[in-house]
C-alpha cells in the first residue's frame, strides 16, 4: 500500500491544530506535523499577498487521500486551500507499516 504525504497550509495555529486533530480522530492521517513560522507570497484576486501561515504535513495512505482532502476542505477557512499530495517512494519499513495500520478502517472506529 502506498503511503502519501499531504501538504496543507492554514492561516492560524488554531485552525491547523483543529484540522490536524480531526484528521487523526477520523483515522484519515496517522500523524500530522504542524510547522509554524512560514510566510507565503502569492497572487490572489489580482494582488500580490504576503501572509504568515502554518504548514501541516499529514501522513496517510493513497486509499485515504480523497477522504482526507474532503475533510480538510470542509473544515478549512480558505476559499481555495493549498492541499497537495505526494507519494512516498521509500523510507523506514516500520514507519510506513505504522502509517498503514493507523489509517486502516477498523470496526468500532471512525
Amino acid at each position: 500500500m502506498t503511503v502519501n504525504l499531504v501538504y496543507i497550509t492554514t492561516g492560524s495555529q488554531a485552525e491547523a491544530r483543529a484540522i490536524g486533530r480531526a484528521l487523526i480522530e477520523d483515522r484519515l492521517a496517522a500523524c500530522v506535523n504542524l510547522i509554524g513560522g512560514m510566510r507565503s507570497l502569492y497572487r490572489w484576486e489580482g494582488r500580490i499577498q504576503e501572509d504568515p501561515e502554518i504548514v501541516l504535513i499529514a501522513k496517510t495512505t493513497e486509499s485515504r487521500v480523497a477522504a482526507l482532502i474532503a475533510k480538510v476542505e470542509a473544515l478549512h477557512s480558505y476559499d481555495c486551500p493549498c492541499i497537495v499530495c505526494l507519494p512516498v517512494v521509500g523510507g523506514s519499513a516500520d514507519f510506513l507499516d505504522w502509517v498503514v495500520d493507523e489509517v486502516a478502517e477498523k470496526s468500532g472506529f471512525a
